[in-house]
Parts: C-alpha cells; structure tokens; sequence
C-alpha cells in the first residue's frame, strides 16, 4: 500500500494517564485513522505483553515501579471502526537493563508523542485464526 503524510502532532501526555487509552483518544479527536506513532517518557508500573503463537494468546508481564520509555514505535490504524494504537517499547530499569515487549498499559510519568499520520486506503485489523487482530497481507 501507499500512503501519503498527512497532519503530524507532537504532543505531552499528562501525568497519571494511561498511554495507549490517551493515544487512541487522541487520534479519535482528530480523527487519525492511520499512522505512525514514536514515544519517549518514563512509565509507572507498566503491562508489557508477549504472544504465545501455541496458546494464541499474550503473555501480560506485570512490571513494578518506574522504567525509562527508551522507545517506543507503532502504528494506528482501524479496529472495530474506532483508531487503534498497537506499540512496541523499549524499557529501561533503573540498573540500566532492557526490557520490552507489545504495550498493554502504562501509567505517565512524562510521554512525549509523536503521531505522523498517513492518508490513503484504510487500515482494518480483523481477528485472524492466529489469534491476532491482523491487517489483511500485501500480495505481492
């Protein structure tokens, strides 16, 4: 597919949100309904996920305390009609060590959002029999 940029938004979460839920509010306000999305911040006990491909379903890991955002990247697109944030990050302890994983929750300390918003054919994510919502696959 082929997009093309749109409106790009830079922007500071208040303290106390939960990230993903603020992004999808976000991008509904302003109608974003595809883009990309780039995150720096510090988040408070964060959910970070890893899909089990035999059980077809997320691992969630709880996390406690406070982690640096290092990174964290993805994209919005449609999900039952309504802009859906899916976001990978990067975390970091306070011993300098890495985690990371698909973003299930995150409580801001600070977030400062990137969102790029791509214009032309629609994103949908539909559940597949893998049991991920997917977009469907580019033919080649």
């Amino acid at each position: 597919m082929r997009f093309s940029k749109g409106r790009a938004f830079l922007f500071r979460v208040p303290e106390g949100k939960e990230l993903l839920s603020f992004i999808n509010k976000f991008a509904k306000k302003h109608n974003v309904l595809i883009g990309t999305v780039s995150v720096i911040g510090t988040l408070r006990d964060p959910k970070i996920g890893y899909f089990e491909e035999d059980k077809k379903q997320y691992k969630v890991i709880e996390l406690k305390g406070t982690y640096e955002l290092v990174s964290a990247l993805g994209n919005i697109s449609l999900k039952d009609d309504e802009p859906f944030a899916h976001i990978h990050v990067s975390l970091g302890d306070k011993e300098g060590r890495m985690l990371g994983g698909h973003l299930v929750e995150g409580e801001v300390f600070v977030a400062e959002v990137f969102i790029q918003e791509l214009l032309g054919e629609l994103l949908e994510r539909k559940p597949k029999e893998n049991g991920l919502a997917l977009w469907d696959a580019e033919e080649s």
